[in-house]
């Protein structure tokens, strides 16, 4: 790749004003005593319901209870503390107190397999786990097995927790009540790395994203200050989780950024229950995917059984939005939706639609203070129209892969992250996605692999072999469907068809099943028996030009 011919790099944390920290720098630090030196004790930080929540001074408190209790059972500086934990006050306390504390914070999706955390809290090699009591469960019998782990702490939520007790483990409440409501804050500097989140890819186990001190504030000053335009005044509801990083940014240091508020809802977010939320806690900003605005316009009469007048703005990241969901939003709730694609290795949006100019169906210009460039095959830079591969370049990348030496070679490229999307950039400077660069496909906002689809497929009595591809539904939004060969005397019926879909649900995380299933006789392969998907495909956009479905 010739840098020559790229466009320049951002500024970097001792050019830009607004990036620029001391060398002794702490995001606990800086997000939570930041907050009462600027006077905001009193006010609101994180919501529950209408009338509870925590103030900052009393997060600040339990953070720094959360730091001592860990430092206690010796998590030490760059020690990983994992977090199994729903959005809620008690994440964002052990999230900073870990931080705080100098140990690194690692949240885990609370939607994986118990093979999935045996992984990460082994890759990770966290000592303690902090985790929901409902949860811990489906851990318990793999605890011989978790090398590195040498603490559980269970956070028990009322009653029904209390048959969830086990004598291996200690209880949240009880152990930050014993510990000291001051903590003295780790020595950190700004790269010195204060969190892990785990990324998917297109092939081999998930791969823990290392972020550094500075990167949760580069975010917070490029994007949610200046095209959020957030203020003391502002709520924030996301419906993507706080181990998202989406979410984290959303419903955690966004807000505390500016001495806002976030609202935290441990439920699954279902169209229902986010009308339900606006309308009982008045947010004013809403964060979502394309598939849940989908499904909450697809609520009969939402507009007159729900009052949204709260809402200034809604976000959308995960996927695509398309454009007809955007206008269909706009029309009959009267706000705008600013689509923007960010990663988790950037830490969240570096692209987006800015209020008041949104152009529907792109996902908007570059975030001032990021760098892109759309490249060919070679990495030179394609015309301007042209379709390539998106590389993106700013302060809040993470610094590497943990423990992938090969993949982090593959996918930072000096300054540059490689995306693995598609996208085209406009005469008016705005980009267009054209797709995944591999066969990854981004479902409900979250990657799945066709490769594990199809081999989970394959486990099944009555499979012999099966494609999955992106297909798009009514909406626009891309779901997996499955091309399948069936074992030899085995029958195609819809019957069967239930049955495949209703197995990936139980074997997989349910936003992973193929919404269609094709049953067929054989599959498009290259001379080495490798899988041709993108014939699939083809098949599949032939088809929607004759109009069939």
């Amino acid at each position: 790749m010739s840098g020559s011919q790229l466009p320049p790099m951002p500024p970097t944390a001792g050019e830009h004003a607004v990036l620029a920290l001391p060398d002794d720098y702490n995001a606990g630090v800086a997000f939570l005593d930041g907050a009462l030196a600027r006077g905001w004790g009193a006010r609101m930080a994180l919501r529950t319901s209408a009338t509870s929540g925590w103030t900052y001074a009393h997060l600040n408190e339990q953070a720094n209870r959360a730091g001592n209790a860990l430092r206690a059972l010796g998590a030490e500086m760059e020690q990983r503390v994992a977090l199994l934990l729903y959005d809620s006050p008690e994440f964002a306390a052990t999230f900073f107190g870990a931080i705080k504390a100098g140990a690194v914070a690692v949240p885990l999706n609370t939607q994986l397999r118990p093979q999935d955390y045996q992984y990460m809290l082994n890759d990770s090699r966290a000592r303690v786990l902090v985790v929901e009591a409902d949860l811990w469960p489906q851990l318990a019998p793999l605890r011989r097995e978790l090398r590195f782990l040498r603490h559980v702490v269970l956070v028990r939520r009322g009653d029904a927790d209390a048959g969830r007790w086990d004598p291996a483990t200690m209880e949240y409440t009880a152990l930050l009540a014993g510990a000291a409501p001051t903590l003295e804050p780790a020595p950190t500097t700004r790269d010195d790395t204060a969190l892990w989140l785990y990324s998917s890819g297109s092939t081999g186990f998930p791969k823990g994203c290392v972020h550094l001190q500075h990167d949760m504030h580069v975010c917070a000053e490029l994007y949610a200050k200046p095209l959020l335009r957030l203020t003391p005044d502002d709520i924030t509801f996301s419906a993507a989780k706080l181990f998202f990083a989406y979410g984290l940014g959303n419903g955690l240091y966004f807000p505390l950024a500016v001495g806002a508020s976030a609202i935290h809802y441990a439920g699954r977010v279902t169209a229902e229950a986010a009308f339900t939320v606006i309308a009982e806690q008045r947010p004013t900003i809403f964060f979502g995917v394309p598939t849940l605005y989908a499904a909450m316009l697809a609520l009969p009469d939402a507009e007159r059984r729900y009052d949204t007048s709260s809402l200034r703005l809604c976000v959308s990241a995960g996927e695509s939005l398309p454009a007809d969901l955007f206008l269909r939003w706009r029309e009959r709730f009267g706000v705008e939706i600013l689509d923007g694609i960010g990663s988790t290795e950037v830490l969240h949006i570096f692209i987006s639609n800015v209020a008041g100019s949104v152009v529907p169906g792109s996902t908007g210009r570059l975030v001032p203070g990021y760098a892109a460039a759309i490249v060919d095959e070679a990495g030179q830079p394609v015309p301007q129209g042209e379709i390539g591969n998106l590389l993106i370049a700013g302060e809040s990348t993470c610094a590497h892969y943990w423990n992938k030496h090969e993949r982090s070679k593959a996918t930072f490229l000096g300054a540059w992250v490689q995306t693995g999307d598609t996208y085209y950039q406009d005469e008016n400077a705005n980009y267009w996605y054209c797709g995944r660069a591999d066969d990854m496909l981004k479902v409900s906002g979250q990657w799945v692999a066709p490769a594990e689809v199809e081999n989970a497929l394959a486990g099944h009595p009555a499979v012999l072999e099966a494609a999955v591809v992106g297909r798009e539904d009514a909406d626009g939004l891309v779901k997996p469907m499955a091309f399948v060969v069936l074992r030899p005397g085995v029958e195609a019926t819809p019957t069967l068809e239930e049955e495949l879909k209703l197995y990936i649900k139980q074997t997989l995380q349910p936003h992973k099943y193929p919404r269609w299933i094709e049953f067929v006789a054989e599959l498009p392969k290259t001379a080495t028996g490798k899988i041709q998907r993108y014939r699939l495909r083809e098949q599949l956009a032939e088809r929607a030009l004759g109009g069939q479905t």
